[in-house]
C-alpha cells in the first residue's frame, strides 16, 4: 500500500485526496515541517496560488528539505501552481521555489480568471483526458534532454514528466476521472524508470 503526502498549505489540496481515496490510496497532508519526516511515497504539489505557497514553505522551513527529497527521487506530482514551484525556470519571474524540474514556466500563460478553460486532449497516448485549466502556466521549454513531454494543447506544452517528477498546467483533480492519478502511481511510484 503506498502513502501519498499532499502539501496542503494553500490551494486545491482536498481535490487531490478525494481522488486518491478514489483510487484506495492512502494520503496526509503536510501543514507543518515536521510532517515531512512522516513516511510517504510520493508526494503533491497541489493548484492555488504559487507565490504563497512558495512563501509559506519558506517560513515553515520546509523549502529546502522538500528540494532535497525530490532531488533524492521521491516521485512528485505538482498541478498548475504545483508545476510553478518545481521549474527552475519562470522567465523574466524574479522569485524561484523548488527548482527541481529543467523546464521554464509561463505563469499565468492564459491569462487571468477569464482565461480559464476546459477541454479534453491526450495525455502520455491516453485519450480523450479532461483538462481544467484555472489561470494556468504552460511550459515554454524544456531544458533537458531528459525532460518527456507527455501532452500538449493548442501547441502549448501542458505536461511533462522528468525522472521522478510529473507536472500539469491543469488540474486533473478538478474532474472524475482518475487516469492522470492513476498514471503517477503506476509510472513515478510502483515502476520508476
Amino acid at each position: 500500500m503506498h502513502t501519498i503526502g499532499i502539501l496542503a498549505l494553500q490551494g486545491a489540496f482536498l481535490e487531490h485526496g478525494q481522488m486518491l481515496e478514489g483510487l484506495g490510496v492512502e494520503h496526509f497532508e503536510i501543514r507543518q515541517s515536521d510532517d515531512l519526516n512522516r513516511p510517504m511515497d510520493g508526494l503533491i504539489l497541489p493548484g492555488g496560488e504559487s507565490t504563497a505557497m512558495g512563501k509559506l514553505m519558506d517560513c515553515l522551513d520546509m523549502l529546502q528539505p522538500l528540494r532535497e527529497r525530490i532531488a533524492g527521487g521521491l516521485p512528485v506530482f505538482g498541478t498548475c501552481a504545483g508545476m510553478i514551484l518545481l521549474a527552475k525556470d519562470l522567465g523574466d519571474e524574479p522569485r524561484r521555489f523548488l527548482q527541481t524540474m529543467d523546464i521554464r514556466v509561463l505563469r499565468n500563460a492564459y491569462g487571468r480568471q477569464l482565461g480559464s478553460f476546459f477541454t479534453r486532449s491526450t495525455f502520455a497516448g491516453m485519450e480523450d483526458v479532461p483538462m481544467t485549466f484555472i489561470r494556468a502556466p504552460y511550459i515554454e521549454q524544456v531544458t533537458a534532454p531528459d525532460v518527456e513531454v507527455l501532452a500538449t494543447v493548442d501547441g502549448h506544452i501542458v505536461a511533462a514528466r522528468q525522472r521522478n517528477m510529473l507536472a500539469t498546467s491543469f488540474h486533473p483533480e478538478l474532474n472524475d476521472d482518475p487516469r492522470i492519478h492513476r498514471w503517477f502511481i503506476e509510472h513515478l511510484i510502483e515502476k520508476p524508470e
